[in-house]
């Protein structure tokens, strides 16, 4: 492989010493964990060799693996999640957790002041809270393969937005003519929180890897509904039709209003005839 090639990539990851498992790509190996996400999808991961998505003892040796070996290697804590810096661990009052100082408990995460770190001693009315990675200080085991090195420039697209936008394959559209790059988001995911930044990071990555392509157009696409569109003209006209009996009301509690001041007014006359007479 060479640096900017765009590959899928199976792996797991493992911590050396313990054999604990870090991440994984395969459905087989995620099982083993106590807790499986039955709704996590298993698959190969993009990656683009050499810049920096992945770890860097991983990333070296990506230069140097082929397509569909299996490789092992063990990375070292600096070319891992980094050396454990001691200075990065405080003692801290356990009212700085406020109403939560009762269930801090050892090994969990936690973020203070916008950082997060790991709880590593609780007692005293103090917790010790380790700012490193959790990770740091550990060697890490990889075995990965190179399932496939990408070459068309429409699947490097879509596995770009695919990294982006998980789960997104076969619903979001992609055409590329003439350089530029057509593509069709469905409205399902206008909501989606930070579209737009979203859609700049995958514009970027595209311009980036395809080299064919110099111009991206997005096409957002609305299609509407005819049972919900019959539904709701069904409910403005229900909404009409309750209006115009609620005035029909009004107009008649008006007019009752007004025969019976007028009934008063004759009665009030008739009793002042009498009075005179």
């Amino acid at each position: 492989m060479k640096n900017g090639d765009l590959i899928l990539l199976d792996f797991t990851a493992k911590v050396k010493d313990t054999g604990d498992l870090i991440e994984t790509t395969i459905e087989e190996e995620g099982k083993k964990i106590g807790e499986f996400d039955e709704d996590f999808v298993f698959k190969p991961r993009l990656v683009a060799v050499g810049a920096g998505w992945e770890l860097k003892g991983l990333d070296e040796a990506l230069e140097r693996a082929e397509v569909g070996e299996a490789v092992n290697i063990d990375i070292p804590p600096e070319k891992g999640f980094g050396i454990r810096d001691t200075s990065k661990t405080r003692l801290m009052p356990l009212r700085k957790f406020k109403d939560k100082a009762d269930q801090i408990t050892v090994g969990e995460e936690v973020e203070i002041d916008g950082r997060r770190g790991i709880v590593r001693f609780v007692g005293s009315g103090r917790a010790q809270i380790d700012f490193n990675h959790r990770y740091a200080g550990r060697t890490l085991e990889y075995n990965f393969t190179v399932v496939k090195k990408i070459e068309q420039n429409e699947e490097m697209i879509n596995e770009i937005i695919e990294r982006r936008i998980p789960n997104s394959v076969g619903k979001i559209n992609v055409k590329v003519e003439q350089n530029i790059a057509s593509i069709e988001i469905p409205d399902e995911y206008f909501l989606l929180e930070g579209l737009q930044i979203i859609k700049r990071a995958i514009a970027n990555e595209i311009m980036k890897y395809v080299n064919d392509v110099n111009e991206i157009s997005y096409i957002e696409q609305f299609k509407e509904d005819k049972k919900d569109a019959e539904k709701l003209v069904a409910d403005e006209s229900l909404e009409e039709t309750s209006s115009d009996d609620s005035v029909s009301q009004d107009d008649s509690v008006s007019q009752d209003d007004s025969v019976s001041q007028d009934d008063s007014v004759s009665q009030d006359d008739s009793v002042k005839e009498v009075q005179k007479d």
